[in-house]
C-alpha cells in the first residue's frame, strides 16, 4: 500500500537527510586516500606562507596582460553565453531545448577546453567557448526561470492575433530585465573564475601565470598574482557596470581577435568527428561485440574507478562544506559577533569564495601532495564560504522580526538564528551537491584519481573516444545527482533563500 504524503516528509525529515548524508561521509572515509603522499606540510606551508608575506610585483607588466586577458576570455566567453541562453530561454519548455542544455552544462569548462584544443588548437576561441557552452545552458535554465516568475498579465491582454515574439519582446522580456541584468553579473564573476583556471591547461590567462611561478618557487610573485585577483573580482561592482559593460566586451572581442596562434591542421575539424571520437571497434565497420567488449573494459578499468573516486572525494567535501558553513555564517552577523567584526568576517568569506576550487586544491597540492585531501579541503572552503555568505545575509535580514529582549552572541546564533535557518541551510548543501560533484570530476587534471583524471589521461594519449565515453560518464552521474537533489528539495519543501551566488 503506498505511504501517505505526510510518511513521505517524515521520511525527508531534515535531521534524518543530515545524518544519511554524515553517515555516507563517514563510510567515505576510510576508502578516500587522505596520505600525505611524503610531503613535509609544515615546511611546504612554511616556505609558501614566507612567500606571500612578501608579494613580489616586479613582473607588473606580466601579471597585468595576464589579468587583462583574464577579463577578455570571462567577458567574452559569458557575453557569448548569456546571448545564446538569452535566444533558448523562451522554449526551454521543449525537451528538444532543454536536453541539449543540460548536456552542455553538465561538463566542466576545463574539459571543454581540453576536447576543443583537439580541434581549434590551443587559440583564444578555445577558451572564449570552453566558457560559452556550459554557460549557455546555465542561462538558458536561469532565463526561462526569471522569464516564468514575471507577471503574465501584461502578455494576456495583449490581442489574440499578436505573434509570440512580439508578446516575448514586449510583454515578458521587459519585466525579467532587472533579474536577468543582475544574474549576468553575478554570472561574469563566475567567469572570471573560469577564465584564471583556463590558464592551467596553457591559455594566457592568471593560472599559467600562478602554474609558471609556482613551478618556478616565485612565491612572492604568486602571492602578487592572488593579490591581484582577488582585488579584480572584489572590485567587480565598480568596473563591470552596465554602461561599461559593450565597451569591455568590444575591447575584448579585439583584443583576442589580435592573439596570433599556429592553426590546425585543415583536416582537423572532420577527422574529430569522422575518426577521434568514434570508437576504436567501430572505425574499419559495425562490431557488435568488439564494441560491448571494449566498453566493458573501459567501464571496469576507468569508469568504475572515476566514478566511485568522484562520489568518494565528493561526499566527504559536501558534509565539511555544511559543517564550515553552519560554524561559519554567524561571522558575518552584527549580533553574533559584533558590527565591527563583522569586516573581517565579511573579508575572509570573500577571498575565500572568490578563489576557484581548482586553484585552491592545486595550492593545497604543494602542501599536502597528490591525494584526495586537497580536493576535499578546497571543496570545502570554497562551496562552505559561498554557502556561510548567502546564510549570514539571510540571517541579517531576520534580525527586524526578531523579539526585542532576543540575545546576542553565541546564543543568538544557537537559538534563533540556527533553527531559523535550517531549512535554507540544507536547501543550499542540496543545491550545491551538483556542483561539488561536477568539480570533483575535474579535479582528477591535477593528478586526483576522480573522472578527470582518466578523461585527462585519455587526451593525452589522443584515444579521444575513450574521452569522449568517460565525458558522458560524468555528465550522466552530475545530471542524476542535480535531479536526485531537486527531489530532496522539492521532498523536504526546505526554507528558501536567494540563490544567485549558490550556482557556480
Amino acid at each position: 500500500m503506498p505511504r501517505s504524503l505526510p510518511s513521505m516528509r517524515a521520511d525527508l525529515s531534515r535531521p534524518r537527510i543530515v545524518l544519511i548524508f554524515v553517515g555516507l561521509a563517514m563510510l567515505a572515509l576510510p576508502l578516500a586516500d587522505l596520505s600525505l603522499a611524503g610531503h613535509d606540510p609544515q615546511a611546504a606551508l612554511a616556505r609558501m606562507l614566507g612567500g606571500f608575506l612578501r608579494p613580489d610585483f616586479a613582473a607588473v607588466e606580466q601579471i597585468g596582460r595576464a589579468i587583462w586577458l583574464t577579463l577578455a576570455f570571462a567577458m567574452a566567453g559569458v557575453g557569448l553565453g548569456a546571448t545564446a541562453g538569452l535566444a533558448m530561454a523562451p522554449f526551454y519548455h521543449l525537451r528538444a531545448v532543454r536536453m541539449p542544455c543540460i548536456a552542455l552544462r553538465s561538463v566542466h569548462e576545463l574539459f571543454w577546453a581540453l576536447m576543443l584544443m583537439q580541434v581549434l588548437g590551443l587559440a583564444p576561441i578555445t577558451g572564449v567557448l570552453a566558457i560559452a557552452l556550459p554557460y549557455a545552458g546555465i542561462f538558458a535554465k536561469v532565463f526561462s526561470e526569471q522569464l516564468d516568475e514575471v507577471d503574465q498579465r501584461p502578455s494576456a491582454v495583449l490581442p489574440p492575433r499578436v505573434g509570440a515574439l512580439s508578446r516575448f519582446v514586449y510583454a515578458r522580456a521587459p519585466l525579467a530585465l532587472a533579474p536577468m541584468k543582475a544574474y549576468t553579473l553575478y554570472r561574469l564573476e563566475c567567469g572570471m573564475r573560469s577564465s584564471a583556471v583556463l590558464g592551467f591547461i596553457g591559455l594566457p590567462t592568471l593560472g599559467f601565470q600562478l602554474d609558471s611561478f609556482f613551478r618556478l618557487g616565485d612565491y612572492g610573485a604568486a602571492s602578487a598574482i592572488m593579490i591581484c585577483y582577488v582585488a579584480l573580482v572584489a572590485t567587480m561592482r565598480l568596473w563591470a557596470r552596465p554602461l561599461l559593460v559593450p565597451v569591455w566586451l568590444i575591447a575584448s572581442t579585439v583584443t583576442l581577435a589580435l592573439i596570433r596562434t599556429p592553426p590546425m591542421g585543415s583536416g582537423a575539424f572532420a577527422r574529430f568527428f569522422t575518426h577521434d571520437i568514434v570508437p576504436a571497434p567501430l572505425r574499419d565497420g559495425w562490431d557488435g561485440t568488439a564494441l560491448l567488449a571494449w566498453l566493458g573494459d573501459l567501464t571496469t578499468t576507468e569508469i568504475a574507478p572515476g566514478l566511485l573516486a568522484t562520489l568518494l572525494v565528493a561526499q566527504i567535501a559536501l558534509v565539511l562544506t555544511g559543517a564550515l558553513a553552519f560554524a561559519g555564517f554567524g561571522l558575518i552577523v552584527g549580533r553574533v559577533v559584533g558590527r565591527l567584526s563583522t569586516v573581517p568576517g565579511h573579508a575572509l568569506l570573500i577571498v575565500i569564495r572568490s578563489f576557484p576550487e581548482y586553484m585552491l586544491a592545486y595550492l593545497f597540492l604543494q602542501v599536502f601532495g597528490p591525494s584526495m585531501l586537497p580536493a576535499i579541503l578546497a571543496l570545502a572552503l570554497h562551496n562552505g564560504a559561498i554557502i556561510a555568505h548567502l546564510l549570514g545575509r539571510h540571517g541579517e535580514s531576520l534580525l527586524p522580526d526578531l523579539r526585542r529582549d532576543a540575545p546576542r552572541g553565541v546564543t543568538l546564533w544557537g537559538w534563533e538564528l540556527v533553527p531559523r535557518l535550517s531549512g535554507p541551510f540544507l536547501a543550499l548543501c542540496l543545491y550545491r551537491w551538483e556542483i561539488i560533484l561536477r568539480e570533483t570530476a575535474v579535479m582528477g587534471l591535477l593528478g586526483i584519481a576522480t573522472l578527470g583524471f582518466y578523461i585527462d589521461s585519455a587526451v593525452a594519449e589522443l584515444r579521444l573516444d575513450r574521452a569522449v565515453v568517460l565525458l558522458i560518464a560524468t555528465g550522466l552521474l552530475t545530471a542524476g545527482i542535480d535531479a536526485l537533489s531537486r527531489a530532496l528539495r522539492r521532498g523536504l519543501q526546505a526554507g528558501r533563500v536567494e540563490q544567485t551566488g549558490a550556482d557556480c
